[in-house]
């Protein structure tokens, strides 16, 4: 590997989160303290002096709230306490107090489109039909044939309605029959959110990950609408930019510092994302989107499409033009609901070192901010379970369950569908070293580790002389270093090649140039262009002295990448 930092400094003005990075923990399967078997708030506080070495700025936690864990924690009880199985919220006051003294922000998972069926606001919702809560949720009389109000069906497979029959009535849920729809037409529902938000900003966090939070707003015309509203598409409803301006009011003005804030939005277009993320209009600092995600699906998650790397390229560089202007893009190639990145987009076994760090390398030169998953540092695969008992995620097992017991499918194919795509992939437990159960835990995990700890875990991989997570280092410090890398502007070269992911990234009088080769064949000539003196600042591969300041790249390994200065 060779790196040559790059001196220059982001421009001033320019939001803290521009040139910072963000971790992702999946805390249930990180570092386990107390040897349950479930990683938990000690194991993340005993990590942290690791987050701080990889030098990234801010550590997203996906759910630690009180929950029946259906959805592993994205069913919520109670948004004011930490669950049990994590610790309490003293634990995570000092995890908070210690995470501040190393300079790293804590950033919250806000899951406000639905809550737990087991919250004390369900609860009373759905005891009558007169509660004064009752109009908190989505509740609706049958059709006249006895069916639900329309057809929209769950992203957990079935139906989006589950009859209650206590008061006779449907509930809406957009996932599990078990995390029912919040109503956000109800003021009343705003507020409490908003309420326990401030509660949690004054607590100390640095911002919040907002969970499917383009869902809040519903088309509640095609729920009450005279004709049953079928298939899928997004349900968002046209008041989400009044709501989520409305909760930077009561949230986010006024506060000291600026928290991040991050909205999860399925099904967006680049327009909507202008909207979303223009600073002037004061919704959110940047968006998850989905469109490069899905590229690989075809009816649905599990019915999977061989790679298409010009698909795969003009997404994202569409993405990068239509927010140049206006607005933020955040990065991402995998996180807790995506298969590992490695496994997905390169070749996880003769080649895994080469494409998990060209994958690295060519999405944290795009404009906007980085997000690593857990484990991604390290190269982290796949995990191929033999049978659907092995696997534990609710969407893994309702799918597998609906294609072969209702579709009559076959059992193996959906299975390979499953070790493909399925959430569990991201969800194996981090892998710290070679010892019983990767390091993770003194006890039986929740979910079995991925075999492959025995030789790919953090302890080899720092040893190693090829080290993946020294590469993230460099490319970390890249981003805090240089304003190119953090606010240059994006142009994609050669956009139909089918091995070639080329772009520059240009700021005033400096063009950086990334050149990648992502397969497994080298590749000959593959850019013209001309490259005189151009200075080489990091690369995946050796490079020899003749070849660093060349005239034109004449050849790229498989999978190498290399980021020059023009």
């Amino acid at each position: 590997m060779t790196n040559t930092a790059p001196t220059a400094s982001p421009e001033t003005g320019a939001p803290w989160w521009a040139s910072a990075i963000v971790y992702q923990v999946y805390p249930r399967s990180f570092a386990d303290s107390d040897g349950d078997g479930i990683g938990d708030l000690g194991g993340i506080r005993s990590k942290l002096d690791y987050l701080t070495e990889l030098g990234v700025d801010a550590v997203w936690l996906s759910p630690v709230y009180p929950s029946p864990q259906h959805d592993n924690g994205y069913d919520i009880s109670d948004y004011q306490d930490i669950e049990p199985v994590f610790g309490s919220l003293a634990e995570f006051d000092l995890l908070l107090a210690e995470a501040h003294e190393r300079g790293l922000k804590i950033v919250m998972d806000l899951v406000v489109n639905h809550t737990s069926d087991e919250h004390a606001w369900f609860r009373e919702s759905r005891s009558s039909l007169t509660n004064p809560k009752r109009d908190w949720y989505w509740w609706r009389k049958p059709r006249a044939d006895g069916g639900p109000p329309n057809g929209w069906g769950s992203a957990f497979s079935g139906p989006a309605w589950t009859l209650d029959p206590a008061t006779g009535e449907y509930y809406l849920h957009l996932f599990a029959k078990q995390q029912p729809d919040l109503n956000w037409e109800n003021p009343e529902v705003r507020q409490a959110v908003y309420l326990m938000m401030n509660w949690w900003l004054d607590r100390g966090v640095d911002g919040f990950r907002m969970d499917v939070i383009n869902f809040i707003a519903k088309q509640v015309e095609l729920i009450d609408g005279p004709t049953p509203a079928t298939g899928g598409g997004s349900p968002m409803g046209a008041q989400i930019h009044e709501f989520l301006q409305e909760m930077h009011r009561e949230v986010f003005d006024g506060r000291e510092g600026r928290h991040l804030t991050v909205g999860e939005m399925p099904g967006v277009s680049t327009a909507d994302a202008r909207l979303f993320t223009d600073p002037a209009r004061r919704e959110v600092d940047m968006i998850f989107q989905f469109e490069h995600v899905g590229l690989d699906q075809g009816e649905h998650k599990f019915d999977v499409l061989p790679r298409s790397l010009p698909a795969l390229k003009q997404s994202l560089s569409r993405w990068q033009d239509g927010l140049a202007a206006t607005g933020w893009n955040s990065l991402y190639l995998n996180n807790h609901d995506q298969p590992r990145l490695v496994s997905r987009f390169g070749n996880d076994t003769e080649y895994r070192y080469e494409s998990a760090t060209l994958w690295a390398l060519v999405l944290h030169l795009h404009r906007g901010t980085p997000y690593i998953y857990q484990g991604e540092e390290i190269g982290m695969t796949n995990v191929r379970f033999d049978t659907i008992d092995d696997y534990r995620d609710l969407e893994s097992l309702n799918h597998y369950r609906e294609a072969v017991d209702e579709f009559d499918l076959d059992p193996g194919t959906v299975l390979a569908g499953v070790q493909t795509m399925g959430r569990d992939n991201a969800r194996t437990p981090m892998q710290w070293d070679s010892s019983p159960q990767a390091g993770f835990t003194a006890g039986t995990p929740w979910l079995a580790v991925n075999p492959n700890s025995t030789h790919l875990n953090v302890a080899a991989d720092l040893a190693g002389e090829r080290s993946v997570f020294r590469f993230y280092q460099h490319l970390i410090r890249l981003r805090h270093a240089n304003g190119t890398v953090a606010l240059g502007d994006f142009t994609l070269l050669e956009p139909d090649h089918e091995a070639l992911y080329a772009f520059t990234r240009t700021q005033g009088d400096e063009t950086l140039l990334v050149v990648a080769n992502a397969s497994d064949a080298p590749l000959t000539d593959p850019l013209s262009m001309d490259v005189s003196g151009a200075e080489l600042v990091l690369s995946n591969y050796p490079v020899r002295v003749d070849a660093a300041a060349p005239a034109a790249i004449t050849v790229l390994r498989p999978w190498e990448a290399r980021l020059y200065r023009l």
